[in-house]
Parts: C-alpha cells; structure tokens; sequence
C-alpha cells in the first residue's frame, strides 16, 4: 500500500463515505484540480494522484515498456483503488484520463459507480469517416518539437491548449506544468495518448457517464463528442459555452456545478 501511494504521490483529503477519484490529463498533475475540489469536499472523500511521470510522482519507477500503452497506467489507477480499499467511487477524468478512467471501470466495474469524462477523445487521429481532430503528420511534427525543443514546444502549444484570449493565466499555468515534467517520460505519454484507439472499447463501458466538452476545444472537436455519446450507452453530453481544453481551470465552478448536478440528479 505505502509503495503504491509513494508511487502516485496519492493524497486523500476527507473521510466521507461517498468517493470522488480526479485523475489529472497530460502534462499535468493533480494541483490542477485545486479550483473544484471545495465544492466536493462537503460529500466527498476525495483522491488526488499524479500519474508515473507527472507531478511529485516516484520517477524512478518509471518503466518504458510498461507504460508503452494506456494499459500501465489503468493498472496504477487500479493499484490505488485497492491499495484503499475504494468502493462505489465516482471516477473525474481529464483528457487522455477518460479514456483510462473508462478502461479502469471496465476490468472492475464493481469498484466504479459513475465516470466522468472532461475533453475524452477514444481517438485523437482522423480515420476514413472519423475526425478525431488530427492527422497523423501532425502529431509527428509535435514529437519532432518536443525532442528538438522541449520548452519551445510548451510555450508553444500552451496557449493552444488553453484558449488565452480570456485567461492567459491559464496558459501560463500550463506552459508552467508542460515544462516542469520528464521531457522524456512526457514524449512517451504523448506517443502513447495521441496515438491510441480505443473507440472498440466504447461499447464495453457499462457504467454511467458523463461527457463534459467545451463549445471550442483546439484539441477535441466538438464531433468527438458526439461520438462518444453515440457509442457509450450509458452516457449524457454536456456543451460548455467556453474555449479551451482545461475548464476545470479556466472556469471551475461552471465545471463543478455540471459535475454536481450529474451526480446529485435522481
């Protein structure tokens, strides 16, 4: 137990019954959560972690060949789980974490009551009649950035990212978070992110969730959302009326209240 939570730098704040799990998306680390976890705390036991790589992580265990898929990182998450004995937990993931949450809950959707998915993408590279956002030039000209130049690279994509008309601190924060990361580690977990497929999986999410997807996402077009409700069963999608890939930062409580009134409604 002590070795998993080391690993993940876990934090739990409360001793509720009910469980909430945010679990950052790349680049980032578990502070980005910082703004929505108050509205939380009244119902929640609250778990907080950075993924192998990320935050205040145990970098020396990072292993390549296990993290080589999304796989390594479902089994972390898993890890925690067990490692406290969490059940019925309400599972926040942001970005690329969706897609972990969702194949976490489907190996053991006995420890999962409800997911909820900020900015997912089941696939981030357009194929045939899919538009995922991307072409696969372009994801090998953001890895060729990040190995030439990995803070020109953070500075570069940061306020992409973040939409900065409105809230260049936001930008600011991220850049800050892209550039404090492995450069190493970060360019295998965005091999592993930008690269991955996981639109089979869709059909095998049994739990109920919830799609949560700005109007203007420079990294998740608004028909990924579609998408993604039109293939999980069980799901409901919510427009935000805002830009950007990080509402969670940029406008938390607008992002808090969505969250509660999913999990609050009968």
């Amino acid at each position: 137990m002590s070795e998993v939570l080391k690993r993940n730098n876990v934090k739990v704040i409360g001793n509720k019954e009910k469980v909430i799990m945010f679990a950052h998306g790349f680049g980032c680390d578990q502070t980005m959560w910082r703004h929505i976890i108050p509205s939380f705390l009244d119902d929640y036991k609250i778990v907080l972690f950075d993924y192998v790589g990320s935050g205040e992580s145990d970098l020396s265990v990072y292993n390549a060949e296990k993290y080589a898929s999304l796989k390594g990182y479902v089994r972390d998450v898993l890890d925690i789980v067990e490692a406290l004995e969490l059940r019925d937990v309400i599972f926040v993931g942001h970005s690329v974490s969706s897609m972990i949450g969702m194949l976490a809950a489907i190996q053991k959707p006995d420890v999962f009551q409800k997911l909820v998915m900020i900015g997912p993408s089941p696939r981030y590279l357009n194929d045939h009649e899919y538009y995922g956002g991307f072409d696969e030039r372009d994801i090998h000209e953001m890895l060729d950035m990040m190995e030439m130049n990995f803070i020109g690279w953070a500075s570069y994509m940061a306020p992409i990212v973040a939409a900065t008309e409105k809230h260049p601190a936001v930008a600011k924060e991220v850049e800050k978070s892209f550039s404090s990361t492995n450069p190493k580690i970060t360019k295998q977990f965005a091999e592993v992110t930008f690269f991955s497929d996981h639109r089979k999986d869709l059909e095998k999410s049994s739990i109920p969730v919830l799609i949560i997807q700005c109007s203007e996402d420079s990294i998740v077009p608004i028909q990924v959302g579609e998408y993604l409700h039109h293939h999980i069963e069980n799901s409901e999608f919510k427009i935000m009326d805002v830009k950007g890939h990080y509402p969670h930062l940029s406008h938390p409580c607008e992002t808090a209240e969505l969250i509660k009134g999913y999990l609050y409604q009968v």
